[in-house]
């Protein structure tokens, strides 16, 4: 527990000034503890590392968090969970998607965990609080490339296979 509130307390800093693209702009760090409460109160993960890895996903990707600077605080599993589900921000945005797909099903179950939380998180946000500037096409075609990336990685958890795909079901409403 105290690993999780840590990793909590380090995110918060992290993307503190950050902000969804949602009509309200909501706080960053809504989301990253929207993974780990799915994770751990709706699939009963209880893997701590796997825990903080959620809370810390998007660190590396979207802050000045280093590697080493994680392995110190959190240890080498977690920044390990983490890389796994980091996207290469130097490369196009549609390299980076088509490199999810591919990607996906050589992950670590640790990882394609955090991964099933990302998106289903990215997907009931989506349907209740969707980007302001995103058309209904743009959030099919969300829709299409999030079911394609976890279709690469089913298996890993029947429950969060089962909240994916009711995200993904809400989401295909107009």
């Amino acid at each position: 527990m105290h690993r999780i509130i840590q990793a909590i307390a380090f995110a918060a800093e992290k993307h503190r000034g950050q902000r969804r693209k949602d009509r309200d702009a909501s706080p960053y760090i809504n989301h990253p503890i929207a993974l780990a409460n799915v994770l751990a109160n709706e699939a009963g993960i209880e893997d701590e590392s796997v825990l903080v890895a959620a809370v810390l996903h998007d660190t590396i990707e979207d802050t000045d968090t280093s590697e080493e600077e994680m392995a110190q605080l959190f240890g080498q599993a977690v920044v390990d969970i983490v890389n796994e589900v980091t996207d290469d921000k130097s490369l196009p945005k549609a390299e980076r998607k088509r490199l999810q797909i591919e990607r996906a099903s050589q992950a670590s179950r640790e990882a394609k965990l955090v991964k099933l939380a990302d998106k289903i998180c990215n997907l009931r946000d989506l349907a209740g609080s969707p980007p302001a500037d995103w058309s209904f096409e743009r959030k099919q075609e969300y829709l299409r490339w999030a079911k394609a990336v976890v279709d690469q990685i089913r298996g890993v958890h029947p429950t969060l296979e089962r909240l994916f795909d009711e995200a993904y079901r809400l989401g295909l409403l107009p």
